[in-house]
Formats: structure tokens, C-alpha cells, sequence
């Protein structure tokens, strides 16, 4: 029997293939590779999707969130809080720009940010004097949003800054709206694994704000003013290529159809695997994108053991994240050193199982099925060693 794909790019292309052909083809003949018209296009497209005002896009997730905060001037002496079970890119960017990331624990359920916690966060860092509290980066994990409203009225008590890192979350909702507008300022990722991928990096920026967009403008090209050779301040070189927006041109015709084959993908996992893991739970009157399906496995189960009994049936499957971001080496000097326990206990159980468009509902059958003769062959061993 053949392995199942964790993720099926091929397939998807060979899916799309004519539009992804004509695309293509249309940029190779105008020869526009960089900022050409596709490019204005997608961010049309883009922010009219998620009933945004402006759309900026740009060379990488991991570029949005960094001229966001670019945009907002912050460096030094700052205080940006963010979860601390993420990707490495929320944390990354503020170190780069010269701030502190202070890691939140998260909800034991649904992953996201926890609020409460984010709260005794804000009151430590105010209480020592040393760092200003500046931003808060809200994750919508896994593809379920954050807990928008309550992040929102932190942030306006506090005078914070609110940033969306909805990476892994585009296509989204959350009370009968697409994620996009929830913060000042969303970042989005087009990595090629992302629920809407491109095959390379690339990103964008959505915003409510003209003055916003025009700033993100200027930074992802050098910092320019109205013309090529008038610098107004120091920016990067953060443009999406040209190709990497016809490419998501021609996916975004699709999305929504590939959204709705990862829910039913999710709805028969959930269907099967009750009462043998903890499913993901949701997050309520949302909709998710599932970028990932994440299950716990119960306490006590060896990971790897499952894992590698797994691959044996022909499943893959993942960790996200198999350590938070306070434990990562590249963090530990800037943590304050106060425990995350949710999100430490969540990193030792936590196991993703194939979610994409061109996973058939049969193939997700023997995903369901191999994880139940994994966790029964550990019952088998316990057994057999007591």
C-alpha cells in the first residue's frame, strides 16, 4: 500500500494545471517580474476576500510581521507579547528589531493565546520597569482564529499595538467574517504548505488604514518615496515576485473548495477519533482554515513509538511544536523565566495528522486507523511489561 503524502503539492498542480499554465505564461511574455500587474491584482483580490481595506503583499510571512512592526517603530526597550507555542517567525522579528518577545501561555484546548495570562504578562513587565509594554502579536493557530475580542480590549486598555500573525489561518473566520480585519495590522504567509501556498515564499499585509499601507509600501521597496531614487527611510527589499502572484492568482480560484475538503477531512478525523485522543477543539463561532489537525494523545503515550508504528502502516505525520518558544535556545536570555505549563504539557503530546485538498476521505480512514492500532499496540506492550 502505497504512503499517504502529509502534504500533495504535485497533486493540487496537476489539478490546476491549464490555470496555473496560462498564468505562468501571461508573466513569461510581459517579462514584469517584480511588482508586475498580477501583483496589483492578488492585493485586490486578496483584501476583497477578507473584506479588507488595503492590501500590501510582500516577499514572506516572516517580512509582513517585520515591517508591520517597522511601521510602528518598534525596537529597543520594548516589550512585544506573544504565544510562546508558535512558529519561530512571531518571536524572530522583534529580537531582529532590537525588542523583547514575552511569551503567553496558551488555552489547554483550542492552542490560542491565553488571555488571562496574557494580562499577568502585561502586569509583570509593568511592575519591573525594565521594557515598555509596546505590542501584542496575536497567532491564529493551526487555522482558528485568536481570541480576537478579548486581545482587542487589552490592547486598547494597555495603548498596544495589535498584530495578527494569521500565517497559518487566511481563509478563516470568525463571528460570520474573514480574518483580516480583527487587529491594525494582519500578516499573512504563502509558503508553499499554507492553506493558500505559493512555491516559494511570499506574504502579504491587510490593514484598515490608507496612511498603513502606504507606509508598508515604502518599507518592502528600500524605504522609497513617490519615486525609485527618492528614500524617505530605511526600509528592506520585501516585494512579491511577480510568478509567486500569478501562481496564488490562479490557487486562489480554487480556495474555497480546498477549504471546504480540509473541513470535511477534519469532520471525518473527528468522527473517528473521539474518545481515543482529544481533538481539536473549536474555537467558537468560527471556522477554520485547517492549515493543521492536531490531536493529544493521551498522557503518558511514547510519541515516537506512535509516530514510527504509524509510518510502518504508511501515515505521516508531525510535531508542531515538539518545544516552546521560552525553551528554544535562541530565546531563553530574553524570557523572564516565569513557567508556560499549558504550552510545555501541549508540546510533549501534541501530534499532527494529513490535512490538504487532495487527500481523499478514504486515505483519511487509514490515517484514523493506523493512529488506533498505534495507540493499541502501546496498550499491548504496557501490558506485556507489567
Amino acid at each position: 500500500m502505497h504512503p499517504i503524502p502529509f502534504l500533495d503539492l504535485a497533486a493540487q498542480q496537476r489539478r490546476i494545471a491549464p490555470a496555473l499554465r496560462a498564468r505562468l505564461d501571461a508573466v513569461l511574455a510581459h517579462c514584469q517580474f517584480v511588482l508586475g500587474p498580477e501583483v496589483g491584482e492578488l492585493e485586490q483580490r486578496l483584501a476583497a476576500y477578507a473584506g479588507a481595506a488595503h492590501c500590501v503583499t510582500v516577499s514572506s510571512g516572516t517580512d509582513a510581521l517585520q515591517i508591520a512592526m517597522m511601521a510602528e517603530e518598534i525596537g529597543r526597550g520594548h516589550a512585544v507579547f506573544l504565544p510562546g507555542f508558535t512558529y519561530t517567525a512571531t518571536a524572530e522579528v522583534p529580537l531582529v528589531l532590537g525588542a523583547t518577545p514575552v511569551f503567553v501561555d496558551i488555552d489547554p484546548h483550542t492552542f490560542q493565546i491565553d488571555p488571562a495570562d496574557l494580562e499577568r504578562r502585561i502586569a509583570t513587565i509593568l511592575a519591573l520597569g525594565q521594557l515598555k509594554p509596546r505590542a501584542i502579536i496575536g497567532v491564529d493557530l493551526f487555522g482558528q482564529p485568536a481570541p480576537w475580542p478579548a486581545l482587542r480590549d487589552i490592547a486598547a486598555r494597555h495603548g498596544l499595538f495589535l498584530l495578527d500573525d494569521c500565517a497559518q489561518s487566511f481563509g478563516a473566520s470568525l463571528h460570520g467574517r474573514k480574518l483580516g480585519q480583527e487587529a491594525e495590522a494582519t500578516a499573512v504567509s504563502f509558503f508553499p504548505s499554507k492553506p493558500l501556498g505559493a512555491y516559494g515564499d511570499g506574504g502579504a499585509l491587510l490593514t484598515e488604514s490608507a496612511e498603513r499601507a502606504a507606509l508598508y509600501r515604502s518599507l518592502r521597496t528600500h524605504g522609497e518615496g513617490a519615486t525609485r531614487y527618492e528614500v524617505l527611510r530605511t526600509g528592506m527589499n520585501g516585494r512579491l515576485d511577480t510568478l509567486q502572484a500569478a501562481i496564488l492568482l490562479a490557487k486562489l480560484d480554487v480556495f474555497d473548495s480546498e477549504l471546504a475538503h480540509r473541513a470535511a477531512i477534519a469532520a471525518r478525523y473527528d468522527a473517528k477519533l473521539t474518545g481515543l485522543v482529544e481533538i481539536p477543539a473549536r474555537v467558537p463561532d468560527s471556522r477554520s482554515a485547517w492549515a493543521i489537525y492536531a490531536v493529544l494523545l493521551p498522557e503518558g503515550t511514547d510519541r515516537d513509538a506512535v509516530q514510527a508504528a504509524m509510518r510502518a502502516d504508511g501515515v505521516p505525520t508531525a510535531i508542531y511544536y515538539p518545544k516552546p518558544l521560552h525553551a528554544q535556545p535562541a530565546y531563553r536570555a530574553s524570557h523572564t523565566g516565569n513557567p508556560l505549563p499549558v504550552a510545555e504539557a501541549v508540546s510533549q503530546r501534541i501530534l499532527a495528522l494529513p490535512i490538504h485538498p487532495d487527500l481523499p476521505l478514504e486515505a483519511a480512514d487509514r490515517v484514523t486507523d493506523a493512529l488506533r492500532h498505534a495507540l493499541a499496540s502501546q496498550g499491548t506492550r504496557a501490558a506485556a511489561a507489567g
